[in-house]
């Protein structure tokens, strides 16, 4: 399945050129998720392995994904949680069209009894949230990595793995600048995966 869904991602130029820039003017979260969704916007085949290694590893019990978009990484982090033999995934897509396909993808992949799929802006969905965090993937839109980050830190203790996809975009340097300030409870080092992937853990 895999395999299936990285080839079909690399449709993606073609299909972001036939969407074209929408229009001048700003748009809201919402509005840009519904014009972006047939985009795919995939984690790097790297990344991902990488994921499942840590979410192997760590054996969270609860994973938090920001931006599941049709479902590569869910796959890889409810993998890694499927092979522990414990856990659940909890993540977040804005489009509909993303949600269901995402959605059938987990069925066909025999991992959808692991995940929770909120379906909505997860500045909001993801407030509802109790109980520890101890794996978080941030892999949607860049901008909101920070807020997100923020959203959720009562709920990360010590020793959470905080994951962020794309760490070369200039749109997330403001979310580099507070991870990698120690006086902000993160020891964070990125990895040269692709578009580059930075691995925080929380320790304060």
């Amino acid at each position: 399945m895999l395999e299936r869904l990285f080839e079909d991602a690399r449709g993606d130029d073609a299909r972001e050129a036939a969407i074209g820039n929408g229009g001048a003017g700003p748009v809201s979260a919402a509005e840009l998720a519904q014009r972006q969704d047939s985009i795919y916007m995939p984690i790097s085949r790297e990344a991902g392995v990488m994921i499942y290694q840590l979410v192997r590893a760590s054996k969270p019990a609860t994973v938090v994904e920001f931006g599941m978009s049709f479902g590569i990484s869910t796959i890889f982090l409810a993998a890694g949680v499927r092979d522990n033999g414990a856990g659940r995934v909890i993540t977040t897509e804005l489009s509909d069209n993303k949600v269901a396909v995402a959605g059938a993808n987990l069925r066909e992949a025999g991992l959808d009894d692991l995940v929770t799929i909120l379906h909505g802006d997860a500045r909001e969905t993801l407030a509802a949230i109790d109980g520890p965090i101890e794996l978080l993937l941030l892999d949607g839109w860049k901008d909101l990595y920070l807020p997100v980050l923020k959203l959720l830190e009562p709920q990360l203790p010590a020793g959470t793995l905080v994951l962020a996809d794309d760490s070369s975009f200039s749109s997330v340097a403001e979310y580099l600048s507070y991870v990698r300030d120690p006086a902000n409870g993160y020891e964070s080092v990125e990895f040269p995966v692709e578009d580059g992937f930075e691995i925080s853990c929380r320790v304060g």
